[in-house]
């Protein structure tokens, strides 16, 4: 994968088509995975309001919550927040950033004539889906915080949550990082055997 260069948009795909590498991740995770690597230059999809609307459609979400200016700019603070607790869950000061997000919606739970009902208020609608995204963090905190993880590739920065039956995933993708890093193992073991012919 190489060095990464600065943040770029995302490369060319068919129009409303998502070119990042690893999908359908939660929602949280998701977000998250909106910067990537390849081939060592650093995407952004969230770089302008139409890579916003791209990620919103694929959540079913483009609709509810618009790819507005300001909630592109809300999404971007949820990103941030989420990446400082994924990183080190036990700081402080980010928690305070994920429970600032957190501070701008609610679920309002009512019984309806069908039973319990529950509805997502935010003070802006421009926040919804970023709300929607810290929510969904704490939802897989509660499910498993161990299962989720980043990718074990130094040089990738996507993240996933491990459904594996026994929870030992690395990798983002096998299919990506996983076959490079068992190609540069082969390749080492290879060098040293030949070293010692």
């Amino acid at each position: 994968m190489g060095t990464a260069t600065g943040d770029t948009s995302p490369p060319p795909a068919a129009a409303g088509a998502d070119p990042r590498p690893l999908q359908g991740e939660p929602l949280a995770l998701d977000l998250l995975n909106t910067r990537w690597i390849d081939d060592g230059v650093r995407h952004d999809l969230l770089s302008d309001t139409g890579g916003f609307g791209v990620w919103l459609a694929g959540h079913g979400l483009l609709e509810r919550a618009g790819a507005t200016p300001a909630a592109l700019e809300a999404a971007l603070t949820a990103r941030e927040a989420l990446e400082a607790v994924v990183t080190d869950p036990g700081d402080r000061r980010a928690r305070d950033g994920l429970n600032a997000v957190l501070a701008h919606g609610r679920v309002l739970r009512t019984l309806g004539p069908d039973g319990p009902a529950e509805q997502v208020e935010t003070d802006d609608p421009a926040w919804l889906a970023a709300w929607l995204a810290a929510d969904d963090y704490l939802r897989l905190v509660r499910t498993a915080p161990d299962r989720i993880r980043a990718c074990a590739n130094d040089e990738c920065i996507l993240h996933f949550y491990d459904v594996s039956r026994n929870g030992t995933r690395r990798w983002c993708s096998m299919a990506g990082c996983g076959n490079r890093a068992k190609a540069s193992r082969h390749y080492a073991r290879t060098r040293r055997r030949e070293g010692r012919e």
